[in-house]
Order: C-alpha cells, then structure tokens, then sequence
C-alpha cells in the first residue's frame, strides 16, 4: 500500500458531533467524505444539518444528518442506535460539538458552569463510552476531539481590546481537560486497537471586529487566523491508516500561535 492509499477512507463510517457546525464541523465533515468515508452529521441544528448533508449528497459524498443533544445522553444512546441500524458500527467518532452560553469571567456563573459541563463534559464522556463499544468489538477505531488553542495555552485579553468580545472561562476549562481526557483513552484501550488523539485548533476567521482580527493576526506567526481548509488534513491524517502509529497527541492547528 503506497502512502496515499493509507489516507483513503473507503468503507469506513464516520460521525461527527456538531458536523454541521458553520466553525469546523462543517469542514471536518467535508474532509471526512473527501477522503471516501460515509458521514454522519449529529446536531442539534436539524434544519441546517439537513440541508448541508443534501447538499454534500448532491456533491456526490455519502453525507447524512441525524439529530443529537449533546447535552441529553438518552439522545446519545438513540444516536447510536439509529446510527447502527441505518449505517452500520462507527469506525471514526469526532467529537466537534460544544455547548456554552458565553460570557467573561464576570458575567459567567455557577449555573453557566453547570451547563457547560453537562455537554461538555459529560456529553464528551458519554459519546466516547457509547460509540468505543463497537470499536473495542472489532479492535479498530479512531477517536479525535476537538479541543483548542486555549487547552494549552492561556487567553490573551489584548486580542480583545476595542472590542466587545470576551473569552469564557468555561471553554479554557473543558478544552484543557478534553487534552489529558484524551490520553486518558489513549492509554487505556490502545492495546484494543482504539486510538484517541485531540486537534487543537487556532482562531477561526467568522467575521470578527477588526481589532480582534488584526491584533490576532499580528501576533500569530503565520500571520492569519484560521480558514475551513486549514484543519482539513489534520482530520483526515488522524483518521486514517496513515497515522496508524500515532494516539494520544495533541495535534495544534494554530499557525504558529504556541510555539511563541
């Protein structure tokens, strides 16, 4: 098998949580059916989830929508069940969703936190452990979450003066947990033939205020934030064959931005 061929997704089914999530779900969706594999989109977004997978259908890609509360973990289970019956056992799960109600460090609460853990923690919890089942069955699987710059590094307040926007709490929290949460899995089931490896993505270009933008930019050493394309092939490689010999990393997709 030549080295391409390794990254080749045929036959193998994949879901997404938040796979139509106009940030990187949708492009790790798109990535994933590139690549050959059959796509299940999961969202609480059921309009926007359907019409991105007839969309993607009519692209020719085996793209198809189902419903997910990320927050509900009977929503979970119905999840696989559906999933099962109609597509068969997940051979790649991407844990993309994300729940939070924004907010800084003044605004959030208690019950913020709550919330956020509920989905974010919980929900994370609860997907792996129902969709490992197959995987651990037939001893194959890949596992990537979708943490962030922010789980490895703290937030800069700078990027955000002149604007409006602030950084939650919340999410530096559950994102830097998903991190160690992830080698967690890698290390306990590796031998099962299950890998589990986190994306930790820059700043997502959507439209920002211009200060954000141009203070983000200039302290990046790429010098831009992030594009759809650009956390694409870091999906990709992580699914696939090709990094049959890699759990348990941390992949950052940050155009520089941690190695200041």
């Amino acid at each position: 098998m030549g080295i391409l061929d390794k990254f080749n997704l045929d036959g193998r089914i994949a879901l997404v949580s938040g796979g139509a999530g106009p940030l990187f779900g949708s492009s790790i969706t798109a990535a994933l059916a590139e690549a050959g594999a059959t796509v299940i989109m999961a969202s609480r977004n059921t309009e926007r989830n359907q019409a991105l997978a007839a969309d993607m259908r009519a692209a020719g890609q085996q793209v198809h929508a189902e419903p997910l509360d990320i927050t509900d973990t009977a929503s979970i289970d119905a999840l696989r069940h559906t999933v099962e019956e109609r597509y068969g056992v997940v051979d790649i799960l991407v844990n993309s969703a994300v729940v939070g109600r924004g907010g800084g460090f003044e605004e959030q609460t208690p019950e913020t936190w709550a919330w956020s853990a509920q989905g974010n923690m919980v929900g994370l919890f609860a997907m792996c452990k129902t969709f490992m089942t197959g995987m651990l069955t037939r001893q194959r699987g890949s596992i990537i979450n979708i943490s962030s710059i922010y789980g490895v590094v703290a937030n800069d307040p700078t990027l955000y003066l002149g604007t409006d926007m602030k950084q939650p709490p919340d999410y530096t929290f559950v994102k830097a947990g998903m991190i160690n949460f992830t080698r967690y899995l890698a290390n306990y089931h590796g031998k099962q033939g299950v890998r589990a490896n986190c994306i930790c993505p820059g700043g997502y270009y959507a439209d920002q205020p211009r200060p954000f933008v141009e203070q983000y930019e200039q302290r990046c050493p790429i010098g831009r934030m992030l594009d759809d394309e650009d956390i694409k092939g870091a999906v990709v490689f992580l699914a696939s064959d090709a990094s049959a010999y890699v759990t348990g990393a941390c992949l950052m997709v940050d155009g520089g931005w941690t190695a200041l």
